[in-house]
């Protein structure tokens, strides 16, 4: 043995390190560089198809949207204001419905192009909440070029451009965005969320709308969520509607864009595939600019979005219109003008529910 007790017994010595490739020792316990390296290609190429997948969706999604020409600039149009206002459109046009879908969904024989629903969304730009408002079709309005006449009227007669231009006109607010909804997009897209859950305090018979709906809690499929929005059952008949329009607008939006729905690949697929044949929107409209839509519209269930009509003042016979609801003439001013500047909209100025 050497002196200085530094001698070894070569019979226990250990082997030496594993090399590398170029004869470098390797620690003990390490992993090769090269199962490293391929571990890192793998993960990277997963992520890369990911990316590829999202952004191939992405691509699908913008491409398929339905575009509109609503929107368009005429003299004396109202300056933009404090956030963002939307035009939502429920559109009644039985156009691209086969006849087994027409019966399927009850919704009647009428021609041409009409409105059933008309709401206005403002998205504020700092921390008040989002607006919902219902436009009811029977206000009576100036409808640009027409004379007076019921809003929905200014559908017929132009279209979304010139509903739009009204709308514009008689609230004072600059409009960002269009969206319009028809028929069996609508009950699509219900359908592609399996149901929506809505709680009814009395039953809903109504053959024009193909619904008998008992009172309680159900889900409510396609056709039957349809029937739920158009009819006018109820002691207030529009005004009971639009209330139930909202509430189940929001419900769907909530429902839809849930972990539940986004995280299940057998709702989301048929929601992203039904979506485009659900919406159409304006030529400016993208579908990086409809997430704040749905966030907006899915605070509907839990006080996080403010919905109402426009305040009216009563009613008034209009010789070749009928009978047409006028808008309260102080408090319709001060919503439009607490929406224009992203102000808080005061209680009084909050028509809700019966009772409410």
């Amino acid at each position: 043995m050497p002196q200085g007790g530094q001698g070894y017994d070569r019979g226990h010595q250990p082997p030496p390190p594993p090399r590398g490739p170029r004869g470098q020792h390797q620690p003990y316990g390490s992993p090769p560089p090269r199962r490293k390296r391929r571990g890192r290609r793998i993960a990277l190429t997963a992520l890369l198809v990911i990316v590829g997948l999202i952004a191939g969706l992405w691509i699908y999604l913008e491409s398929s949207l339905t575009r509109i020409d609503a929107l368009e600039d005429y003299e004396g149009r109202p300056a933009a204001g404090a956030g963002t206002n939307w035009l939502i459109v429920g559109s009644d046009s039985r156009e691209g419905l086969s006849a087994e879908d027409e019966e399927r969904l009850a919704t009647g024989d009428a021609k041409g192009q009409r409105t059933d629903t008309i709401m206005l969304l403002h998205v504020p730009d700092n921390d008040t909440r989002p607006t919902l408002v219902s436009l009811l079709r029977d206000s009576l309005v100036d409808i640009p070029g027409k004379g007076k006449n019921k809003l929905n009227a200014a559908y017929a007669f132009g279209g979304p451009k010139l509903l739009a231009k009204t709308v514009e006109t008689e609230t004072g607010l600059r409009l960002d965005h269009y969206m319009e909804i028809g028929f069996a997009g609508f009950a699509d897209v219900v359908d592609a969320v399996g149901g929506v859950e809505m709680c009814l305090e009395a039953p809903i018979n109504d053959p024009l709308a193909g619904i008998d709906l008992p009172a309680g809690c159900q889900e409510l499929d396609g056709a039957n969520a349809l029937g739920y929005v158009r009819t006018r059952k109820g002691p207030r008949a529009d005004l009971d509607r639009v209330i139930r329009q909202r509430a189940f607008i929001g419900a769907l939006t909530k429902k839809a864009t849930s972990a539940g729905t986004l995280a299940n690949p057998f709702k989301v697929f048929p929601l992203l595939g039904s979506a485009p044949d659900a919406i159409s929107v304006d030529d400016d409209t993208h579908l990086h600019n409809l997430p704040s839509v749905a966030f907006a519209m899915g605070g509907a269930s839990d006080g996080g979005l403010i919905t109402t009509t426009v305040p009216m003042g009563g009613s008034k016979n209009v010789k070749g219109v009928g009978s047409a609801i006028l808008w309260d003439a102080v408090k319709a001013p001060k919503l439009f003008e607490a929406l224009r500047t992203d102000a808080v909209v005061a209680d009084e100025l909050i028509v809700g529910a019966p009772g409410g």
